[in-house]
């Protein structure tokens, strides 16, 4: 396993934390984000960026980027927000669902809401999902559980 790329819709709010938090866990490993409806090129979500911070997690220089299969096939895993991201990428890629799993794969296995407009509560409670997942697949993917 040398590369992760994490997905969600826009790449603005949920898929940026996610990368940030696992590059953080997994430092050996290439993780980047895209979003199957990117808002190309925009930063960070404001609110997803102050809430991030709080936490200690920087998604400054972060730029919106449109998952496709070209991007999909350079990565050894690709980690979705919710079940649905999952089916549209089966149903667009097929030969890219063998790859794709849930960012809550290991905890709540139910998806993780999209926090987009929403309120900064919201936010909160997407990132302590999202932390809880990247800890997870952390422990499963670094050398010797660590």
């Amino acid at each position: 396993m040398n590369s992760i790329l994490v997905v969600c819709i826009g790449n603005v709010c949920r898929s940026p934390v996610g990368e940030r938090i696992l590059r953080a866990k997994l430092p050996g490993l290439r993780v980047e984000s895209a979003g199957l409806g990117a808002l190309v090129d925009h930063a960070a979500d404001e609110t997803a960026a102050a809430v991030a911070e709080r936490h200690g997690v920087s998604l400054e220089g972060h730029k919106a980027r449109q998952f496709d299969a070209a991007l999909g096939e350079g990565y050894d895993l690709i980690l979705v927000m919710e079940p649905e991201h999952k089916q549209k990428i089966a149903n667009t890629n097929p030969h890219l669902s063998g790859k794709v799993m849930l960012f809550d794969q290991w905890t709540e296995r139910k998806g993780i809401p999209d926090p987009f407009r929403r309120s900064e509560d919201l936010h909160e409670l997407v990132f302590g999902m999202i932390e809880a997942g990247a800890e997870s697949w952390a422990q499963k993917l670094a050398p010797n559980g660590k």
